[in-house]
Order: C-alpha cells, then sequence, then structure tokens
C-alpha cells in the first residue's frame, strides 16, 4: 500500500484529533462517543493526571488526579508522594437567571501544554422551553486546564459567555473546600488541600448578548505552617504558556511533515515540565502517579539527559548535572552498584531489581552530556562519575568479554540473563565518548588509547556471543538462551553497530515484533514498551534505513498524537496504562536529532553529522541547537539534485556549507 510521506496523508478519519495552525491538536466532537482519555501535566511542584472525555449525552468528564511531590508521605519511599482525586464541579454551583446550566455539548477539545474544553449549556431543562419551542438563552463556557509552573497548584479558568439574544443575570458563588490529611500518614505530619474559586468582584454579573466573565480556580496543597497562596489565574497562564513557547521555540524541528514537526514540539512540552523542585534539588522525574522527587539511571542519566543541552532549557540542564551528583555520592573503592534509583527528594535509595547495568546507563549518559554541554568545567566534575563507571563496567565482564548484571532496565519483567546486550551496548558506546572526553580534558594519551582498545574489543566480545539467528532472522540474541525476537535486539544499531544490520531491521518490522503502537517487548507475548520502539527507530535511521524508519515512525507519531491516547510518547502496555512518562518523550526527541540528522558529539564544539533526508522531502530542519558551548545556530539539509546541501546558520547568516550526499558522515567543527 502505497503511504505518503506528507502529514494529510496520516490525518485521516481515523485520527481523533487534527493539527490546528497554532500547532494545537484538536478533538471536534461528533458522534463518536462517548470516548476518555487521560493526560498528565506537570510543574516545578505539582503534578496532575487529568482523566477526561465527553459522555454518551455529550457532556465533559473530567476525574482530577492530584501529585505533590514534595508533601511525602509514610512510608517515605519511590511512590510516597501525597496524591490525591478531585470531580469537584465548579460549574454545578453557577447560576443563570436563578436557574442552574443544563444539556451540555461539548464542541470541541484543544491540547497545547494545557486542556481546553469549549462547550455550550443551555439553562434549565428542556421542559422549560418558551412557547413556539424556542430554546432558553445559551452559554458557551471555556474551561481551561494547565499546572501552575512553579507553585503547588492545577489552576482552572473558566470564560462563561452569553451567547443568546437576551440578557442574563450571573451569580457565581465564591467556593472553597478545604482537606486536611491523617497527621500519622504524612512525613511532615497532616497536609492542607483546598479547592477554591478566585473571583475579582462579588460574583453578580449581567451580560449582554455576546459578554462574557472570567474566573479561576485552583487546587492548591501545602504543609502545615506554609501560607496558603493566593492565586492570580491570569499571571499563571501567562506563565505556563511563557513557558511552552521556551521549550517550542528551543531546537524547532521543520520538515515537510507537519505531523512530525508537532509530535516533536508536543514531546518537548512532556521531556521539559517534569521536573520536581526537591529538597535535593531539581530533579527530573518520569511521573504517571508513581515516580517523582527521584531519579533513575535509564530514565534520566540514559533517556532524557542527554537530550536537554540541544534543547537549551536551564532547568533540563540544571536537574541533569543534578542527577549525576546524586549519582556520584555512591561511587566506592570496592565496585559495589550504584543505586537504581536515588528517591525521596535524595534522601534514600531504591536498588530492588540489583545492578541492572547502571552504571553503564550512567557512564553512556553523562559522557554524551559532558561533550554536549561544552563546558570544561562540568565535564571536569562528570569525570570522576564517568571514569569510575566504566572501571565498573570493566569489573563486571565475564570470561566472554560482556558485561554482566542481575537485570536490565526491565527490572526482571522479561528475562536477561546474565549478561544482556543493552548494558554491553551502552557500556561500548560510553567507552567512545570518553575517548573523545579524554582528548578535551587533556587527560594522558595512553588514557584515551585504552579506552579505544577496549571499545574495540569488547565490539569483538559483543558480535561473538551475542550475534545469533533467531526465529530465522541473522540478528542478536538478547542473552545466552534466548530463542525468541526481542525488541532490544535494536540497541547495537543505536551504537554504530551495523554487523547484523539487514536482518536485525528485518526482524524489528516483521509482524512477530512491530504492531501499530510500536514493538513487542518479545515476539509472542502482547506487552510494549514506547522506550524501546523509540531506541529502535533513531537505530534504524543510524543504519541507514531512511524509508522504512521514516514510514514506521510517521504511523508511530499519528497514533500517539492523534489517536485515541495523546499528545506523547508512553510508558507501556498493559503496565501503567499507557501513562505519560516524562523521558520518553525525550527518546522520541532523540530520534529526530541522533536518528534523522545523525548528530553524535565528538568534542565540546565539535559533532559527526550523518543527515537521512527521506527520499519524498525536500530539505529539513533544526533551528536554535543550544549544544556545544556556542550561540544557538541552526542545521539546513536541503535536497539539491542527487545530491543534499548542508547549511550551518545562525540569525539568517551561513556559517558553513557542503555538499554531501544523503547519509554520508560529515565531521563538524564548530569552533
Amino acid at each position: 500500500m502505497f503511504l505518503c510521506l506528507l502529514s494529510s496523508c496520516y490525518t485521516t478519519a481515523h485520527s481523533r484529533w487534527h493539527i490546528q495552525p497554532d500547532r494545537s491538536i484538536r478533538w471536534d466532537v461528533s458522534q463518536d462517543i462517548p470516548h476518555y482519555d487521560h493526560i498528565e501535566m506537570s510543574g516545578e511542584m505539582v503534578s496532575t493526571v487529568l482523566r477526561y472525555g465527553v459522555n454518551a449525552d455529550g457532556s465533559f468528564s473530567l476525574e482530577r488526579s492530584l501529585v505533590w511531590p514534595m508533601l511525602r508521605t509514610v512510608p517515605n519511599n519511590t511512590h510516597a508522594s501525597l496524591m490525591r482525586r478531585f470531580s469537584v464541579n465548579f460549574l454545578s454551583t453557577l447560576q443563570v437567571n436563578g436557574l442552574t446550566l443544563n444539556n451540555e455539548r461539548v464542541k470541541y477539545m484543544q491540547l497545547n501544554g494545557k486542556l481546553t474544553v469549549v462547550s455550550e449549556f443551555t439553562i434549565g431543562h428542556l421542559r422549560d422551553m418558551k412557547a413556539g419551542g424556542e430554546l432558553p438563552p445559551a452559554i458557551k463556557v471555556t474551561r481551561v486546564f494547565f499546572p501552575s509552573v512553579d507553585k503547588a497548584m492545577l489552576c482552572e479558568q473558566y470564560t462563561i459567555k452569553n451567547i443568546g439574544k437576551d440578557r442574563i443575570e450571573l451569580l457565581i458563588p465564591q467556593s472553597r473546600m478545604t482537606y486536611q490529611t491523617d497527621s500519622e500518614r504524612g512525613v511532615d505530619g497532616s497536609y492542607m488541600l483546598v479547592a477554591s474559586t478566585e473571583l475579582d468582584k462579588d460574583g453578580l454579573f449581567h451580560l449582554n448578548s455576546g459578554d462574557s466573565v472570567v474566573f479561576g480556580a485552583s487546587v492548591q496543597g501545602y504543609k502545615k505552617g506554609q501560607a496558603e497562596t493566593q492565586p492570580n489565574i491570569q499571571s499563571e497562564l501567562a506563565s505556563r504558556e511563557a513557558f511552552v513557547k521556551q521549550v517550542w521555540d528551543g531546537l524547532d524541528f521543520r520538515s515537510p511533515d507537519e505531523t512530525l514537526n508537532t509530535a516533536f514540539a508536543f514531546a518537548k512540552i512532556r521531556a521539559s515540565e517534569s521536573i520536581y523542585r526537591t529538597s535535593g534539588g531539581l530533579m527530573h522525574g518520569p511521573g504517571g502517579e508513581s515516580f517523582y522527587a527521584a531519579i533513575w539511571a535509564n530514565d534520566q542519566a540514559e533517556y532524557i539527559n542527554p537530550f536537554f543541552p540541544f534543547l537549551g532549557y536551564e532547568r533540563g540542564n540544571e536537574s541533569a548535572i543534578n542527577s549525576f551528583r546524586h549519582f556520584a555520592r555512591f561511587m566506592n573503592p570496592d565496585y559495589r552498584p550504584i543505586p537504581s534509583s536515588i528517591i525521596a527528594e535524595g534522601k534514600d535509595i531504591w536498588n530492588g531489581a540489583g545492578d541492572r547495568g547502571d552504571a553503564a546507563m550512567i557512564a553512556y549518559g553523562a559522557a554524551r552530556f559532558a561533550l554536549e554541554m561544552g563546558d570544561a568545567r562540568i565535564a571536569n566534575e562528570l569525570w570522576p562519575l564517568i571514569e569510575w563507571c566504566l572501571a565498573y563496567c570493566k569489573h563486571k565482564l565475564t570470561v566472554d568479554g560482556v558485561v554482566a548484571s542481575d537485570a536490565d532496565e526491565l527490572e526482571n519483567r522479561f528475562p536477561a540473563g546474565e549478561a544482556n546486550l543493552c548494558t554491553s551496548t551502552l557500556y561500548y558506546d560510553a567507552l567512545l565518548s570518553a575517548v573523545y572526553l579524554t582528548g578535551e580534558l587533556k587527560k594522558p594519551v595512553a588514557l584515551s588509547a585504552q579506552y579505544r582498545k577496549e571499545a574495540e574489543t569488547l565490539r569483538k566480545n559483543i558480535a561473538c556471543y551475542f550475534e545469533a539467528n533467531i526465529e530465522g532472522y541473522d540478528t542478536y540474541r538478547y542473552y545466552a538462551g534466548n530463542d525468541v525476537l526481542r525488541s532490544w535486539i535494536c540497541m547495537p544499531l543505536v551504537t554504530d553497530i551495523f554487523d547484523r544490520k539487514e536482518g536485525s531491521v528485518k526482524a524489528l518490522f516483521s509482524p512477530r515484533l512491530w504492531t501499530e503502537d510500536g514493538l513487542l517487548t518479545q515476539a509472542g507475548t502482547s506487552t510494549y514498551w514506547d522506550r524501546s520502539t523509540l531506541y529502535a527507530l533513531r537505530g534504524i535511521y543510524a543504519a541507514g534505513e531512511r524509508e522504512e524508519a521514516t514510514r514506521h515512525l510517521q504511523s508511530y507519531s499519528t497514533q500517539r498524537l492523534l489517536g485515541e491516547h495523546v499528545p506523547y510518547p508512553i510508558e507501556a502496555w498493559p503496565e501503567g496504562n499507557q501513562r505519560h512518562l516524562s523521558a520518553e518523550s525525550g527518546l522520541y526527541c532523540r530520534v529526530i536529532t541522533e536518528g534523522l540528522f545523525g548528530i553524535r558529539p565528538t568534542g565540546f564544539n565539535s559533532f559527526a553529522l550523518t543527515p537521512q533526508l527521506p527520499d519524498e522531502w525536500t530539505f529539513m530542519e533544526l533551528v536554535n541547537i543550544h549544544a556545544f558551548d556556542v550561540p544557538p545556530f541552526d542545521i539546513r539539509v536541503v535536497r539539491n539534485g542527487a545530491r543534499i546541501k548542508i547549511l550551518l546558520e545562525r540569525d539568517g547568516k551561513i556559517l558553513k556549507s557542503y555538499s554531501s550526499k544523503v547519509g554520508k558522515t560529515i565531521q563538524i567543527q564548530l569552533k
């Protein structure tokens, strides 16, 4: 079947949501109801999962799940953030001409870092129709839901507009509900929760036809002794919109495919918003009503931290450095494992799965991050951690020369053997980054040569130990004894090991692994995790199979951005019910930066670039790249006959120009 590369071919009748000119996505509610979904949104002090939808009668359905990461509960473990659900309906107490709002019909919903819901109501009941069958005056209500950027509250803005012909009297009551939690279940005793409305006037309004009034509401939580926040919803909305604009303007991806452009923009929101201002510093957290005020060796060190330097988001960079500092606390001369997770605002650890290959994850992420930041001071601070993690992996080499671990990042959900493919390939990539870092940090030449030799030996050992024919495909076994296809066979491709690329790509895109939701974790199951799908797409681009990669990336992106559960990449299913964990959105962005564009840091001010411009595209661009310690710059790739032209620009001025071929690597030196 022919699949057009342009987004219009993917935004079909099967897509519930549609992209708007302002980059938002919109669902025009029709007869395809009831329909329900959930989305997570976060700020520095709060996160919320909104379970929203439209009922069969056209009315809006909402349950707010609020998470306060710094209101710790007992026992103070990984999941000890205070969580409460609220279904309060602030509109239910409004009176219009002495009557309540009735017969709601949701017209559309919109997402762009906030949830907007536009509905129309009648006043009273249909039995109250005027003589001649005329309906009472109509009211249009616009609801907007979003978390505060820096306060511990969910914000809501309501706009009530008279769209009828007659003047109406509107009464909005001052609403305030308070909750006090059990003092024995809080680390700091009882917590106060307040759900209230915010009114500028006394609540009585007279609206002529076309007039409107705006009021706010919030749900907030705080410790005893802390002052209750007096919210200014308009100001909070402006701050949230400024945050979205900041991450949308930073590292902007542009191509002929509107769906990919927009999915990238949305992924930047989720990747960047889930950073919490804890007593242990800024901590990027996965979310999902489970994982807050804590860091993990995979989600943070490996997945998201290497993305932030490109975006230039200072909170992101600060949270990355902070995470590495926390991990560095656990270096030890006996080479005991670094904890998989540091929890409870940095006060405790979780290590329930043993060594998951965490040192390889940290070395991989920290080395790339240090190169991308291009700051010798930061790199020198991170170097002891990188060096220790590399030495730890070396200590864990088996007699076959691959890295042993107790589990992998799936924490024994699926078998990983005594040594798994993922850990050894991450260690291999970290060794290559260490070679570049030693040069930048003026380390002894012998150390650089040592790391290079260790990488070469490890690559040979990976081939000898993991290469296998699995289910008829010349690819890799994930561990010794593995005889069914696994999604993580993509890892050699991600780390530029292409010896078995043909068989691996065929296996990954085979019906045994690929589904409409991406890759199954293991052939023959129904379980999928987006993280391996996103790694695979990135690796398949790196392997030069750009047409297959683009076709599957478009299909996946359409499903996640415009389908039935939107708008971000998810963690997994059935576990977690497709939670919008944050670091997966960072992995989505890296499909573009490291897969489609093929950016690999090689120094503080240099990188390798391997553009994989799809055959039917005429151009692709990354605008406002903040990495490598230079002012923001752009990369433009333009088709030029049978070749491509690569332009590095800043403020519209060409800095460097190259003529090349699609898929060919060129070395870029920025200064």
